[in-house]
């Protein structure tokens, strides 16, 4: 099996282990923590996930370069290119630090409404994530470069026994009566082994250099006129699911921040998924580039993803449509109820622009970050702005109706823009990416709506219920909705994985 199927398939394990962990912590942790610590500890993070756009769009940028120079064999333009990133890391990380110091001098007045104990336990870990981004950010630059060489196998298998690692010392952490500055020290630890470790692969397995051959400033220009473009779609990413947390928490107590961040987190959950088969093809969709691919090579390429990405995606929808409310009951408690309806939302807005993730390769591949990057941050902003006034009458869910609406209308424009400037046959694509599934799914979720009504309220009637969905998922989409590179993609993909 290639790195590119390998790489697919360990994305997914990835998710659904980060999922599943996620969904048995993360009751434990706020039963540890506490609702309003758990809530401070949402809203900090949120607050230096901000500060991380900082990296400017590097990572990316180094993923489509580093692909680049392989496949024009241009080694001594992708040693100095590695170099030059190098220098501009360290004053990022030097910017970071200056950034930190100076939110930090306003944390207790902007959270205002937290009490003075939660005021200095959020000043800790502020501190500490700080130092935490500092690292990541120049560190990540090495598994940029080992996706750029299509290595996706390595830093995704080391991604999961970090994921596991972490889970295990999180719990024994909080047994022993650790709180919410011992998690972020433990990810802080966790952080510099993976970040030494994949170095010692690029360099050794790889024979990566980096050598500074000459510093151009031409070379500089042309590594930020890509990256801001990424750059800015990163303060879109920040609108999308940070800044939510930065509006309420001038607002709302410590516990009314856990639900939004229940809610995000089950929302992200679902991105995940289909993100996970999209960002493996940014070096394929750059080769494809470079050798000129046709607009309908694309299209054909994007028709073959979406669809994988939509199967996942409505399987998802559906089940936590219907019994999604049982399960956050059952989960972290009736409180949490609108932690439910925000993931929703997100869900049901994020469908058709999740299946159609692979544009976002496209547009890395051709250079043309910037009009998408300026309409969505143009309209999530406004998104965010409307939630703000939303928030104030309809609290969390006014604040999540806001930022929907951005994303619907910033999408809506960039197709558009798919069809006229990349020249993408959405008309095809969509009626490709529907044929079948949706008419199958229509049938999946009558059946499903009547397995709703199996008497009980426990786990077991839940874990039930999903069980029988499940099945009548796999055999009606498989039977149904599913044309044959998918079945065979289904049956094939993991034998041959599990064979090697």
């Amino acid at each position: 099996m290639s790195q590119l199927k390998k790489g697919a398939v360990l994305n997914y394990i990835t998710i659904i282990l980060t999922n599943v962990v996620g969904i048995v912590l993360t009751p434990f942790i706020i039963k540890k923590l506490g609702d309003a610590e758990f809530g401070v500890y949402a809203a900090i993070g949120a607050l230096v996930g901000t500060i991380s756009v900082l990296d400017f769009g590097l990572n990316n940028t180094i993923i489509r370069f580093v692909a680049k120079y392989r496949a024009e064999k241009e080694t001594i333009k992708e040693e100095n290119f590695l170099a030059t990133t190098m220098i501009i890391y360290f004053f990022i990380s030097s910017l970071v630090i200056g950034f930190g110091f100076i939110f930090y001098d306003h944390i207790d007045d902007y959270f205002s409404l937290m009490s003075s104990d939660e005021i200095e336990i959020a000043k800790t870990m502020f501190i500490i994530l700080i130092f935490n981004l500092a690292i990541k950010l120049p560190g990540g630059a090495f598994t940029g470069i080992c996706l750029g060489y299509e290595q996706f196998v390595f830093p995704k298998t080391i991604n999961i026994v970090r994921y596991l690692l972490r889970a295990g010392l999180l719990v024994s952490i909080l047994l022993l009566g650790g709180k919410a500055i011992e998690i972020v020290l433990l990810d802080t630890v966790l952080n510099i082994v993976i970040i030494l470790i994949t170095m010692f692969f690029v360099f050794k397995k790889l024979k990566v250099r980096f050598k500074l051959h000459k510093f151009s400033s031409p070379l500089i220009k042309k590594i930020f006129s890509y990256s801001i473009w990424i750059f800015i779609y990163g303060l879109v990413a920040q609108f999308q699911w940070q800044a939510g947390h930065i509006v309420l928490g001038g607002m709302t107590l410590p516990e009314v921040l856990a639900i939004y961040a229940i809610g995000l987190m089950l929302g992200s959950y679902y991105g995940a998924f289909a993100s996970a088969v999209n960002s493996v093809f940014l070096p394929r969709a750059t080769q494809m580039t470079v050798a000129n691919a046709t607009a309908k090579e694309l299209t054909d390429m994007m028709i073959k993803i979406g669809r994988i990405s939509f199967i996942m995606l409505i399987y998802i929808l559906g089940a936590f449509t219907l019994y999604g409310k049982q399960f956050v009951y059952l989960w972290v408690g009736e409180s949490y109820y609108d932690a439910w309806i925000i993931a929703i939302m997100i869900m049901i807005a994020y469908t058709v622009p999740l299946a159609q993730g692979f544009t976002g390769s496209i547009i890395e591949a051709q250079n043309k970050v910037a009009f998408k990057s300026v309409t969505y941050l143009v309209f999530m902003a406004l998104g965010t702005l409307l939630g703000f006034f939303l928030a104030k009458k309809y609290g969390v869910l006014g604040m999540v109706s806001g930022s929907v609406a951005g994303w619907i209308v910033a999408q809506n424009i960039m197709n558009v823009y798919y069809y006229r400037v990349l020249k993408l046959n959405l008309f095809r694509f969509f009626k490709e990416l529907f044929s079948k599934t949706v008419l199958t799914h229509i049938f999946i979720i009558a059946i499903g709506y009547g397995i709703n009504f199996i008497p009980g309220d426990g786990w077991i009637n839940f874990l039930t219920k999903c069980l029988l969905y499940s099945i009548t998922f796999v055999v009606l989409m498989y039977s149904f909705g599913m044309i044959q590179y998918e079945k065979n993609l289904f049956i094939g993909v993991f034998s041959k994985f599990s064979k090697k």
